[in-house]
């Protein structure tokens, strides 16, 4: 296993590397776009790997993504792979204006598309046909040659996550996600789902803020982090399989209200030993060693909480986050 941050910023980056970091992933969101990220983390890294985790599918076409990762791969080459997550429902009609229905179906076509330009070879037609998405592109300059970039899908429900088998190279899991979710839903599910012959990669976040100073305050981080995932009822399966339902209708409540202390509340201790990995640097290994089966298998990124988490203390908890470098133990 690997042990990945998000992109912490050049400075942090370089330290990380030294230490041992050996992948750097890009997120996306209204001030920050995936491929401009990972631009960046190969211009200032050596050796990890490095890509989006996640893109927004739909938020460009297959030609784009392909694109990008073509002129990212003359300068990280072998060293690229590419996250793609269908988004929520309203960021896709109302932030993207793009459609919002079938976004299963719409992704495993989207994978199929962006691959038909990964692979395309000179002075071959790039064709692929679909309900979605029709390429027949005569590329005559000699610029294409077949890249073998390792595609994962987000998959949280188990839909996308058997998808995810039969159409990509692994999934990306989620910063909530459980030994249980893992075990229990997202493996057999991609099994299920799985044509190929390889085992599918697992790259996954991890909510991680260790604070050796203030480990109460790294924990109330991590706490509204968790509860600001958990205001969306795309996950109501999670937290059936958990019996969660009594502190998620609380957090919920809290969440119309505007009260962000009273969603932090809602989220229990277990929740909190089940998902996160916070608190002082030995409370965080103490967790790592006990989470081993909730680790993905390849990739794990120690991600700082984010929701009303400044820049600053972000960048605190991703170089606290490096004292766990070999604390990480394999999953099973």
């Amino acid at each position: 296993m690997r042990f990945g941050m998000p992109w912490p910023g050049r400075d942090v980056a370089r330290e990380a590397e030294q230490a041992g970091v050996g992948a750097f992933c890009a997120g996306e969101f209204v001030d920050h776009d995936a491929y401009l990220t990972v631009a960046d983390i190969v211009a200032n890294t050596e050796h990890a790997l490095a890509g989006p985790a996640i893109a927004y599918a739909f938020a460009r076409t297959p030609y784009a993504h392909a694109t990008a990762l073509r002129q990212l791969h003359a300068q990280a080459p072998g060293r690229l792979f590419l996250g793609l997550g269908s988004a929520a429902f309203r960021i896709n009609r109302d932030w993207l204006g793009v459609p919002a229905d079938r976004p299963v179906d719409r992704i495993a076509e989207t994978v199929g598309a962006v691959r038909a330009w990964l692979h395309a070879e000179n002075g071959e037609q790039v064709r692929y046909s679909g309900e979605f998405y029709s390429l027949d592109a005569d590329v005559r300059a000699p610029v294409l040659g077949r890249l073998d970039i390792p595609v994962l899908l987000a998959a949280f429900n188990t839909r996308m996550a058997a998808t995810a088998g039969r159409v990509a190279d692994g999934v990306i899991g989620h910063g909530l996600f459980t030994a249980p979710w893992w075990n229990d839903v997202v493996r057999p599910s991609v099994e299920r789902g799985r044509e190929g012959a390889a085992r599918p990669l697992e790259h996954g976040w991890i909510i991680t803020a260790v604070d050796d100073a203030a480990p109460e305050r790294a924990i109330a981080d991590a706490r509204r982090m968790i509860a600001f995932y958990l205001t969306v009822k795309t996950y109501d399966p999670y937290v059936a399989r958990h019996g969660w339902e009594e502190p998620i209708a609380r957090l919920r409540a809290a969440f119309r209200a505007g009260d962000t202390d009273e969603m932090a509340k809602a989220v229990t201790d277990e929740m909190v030993t089940a998902i996160a990995v916070c608190g002082t640097t030995a409370d965080a290994k103490d967790a790592l060693a006990r989470r081993a089966g909730s680790l993905p298998r390849d990739v794990g990124y120690f991600a700082p909480p984010s929701f009303m988490v400044s820049r600053r203390r972000r960048a605190a908890y991703a170089q606290a986050s490096l004292a766990l470098i070999g604390a990480v133990p394999d999953p099973v």
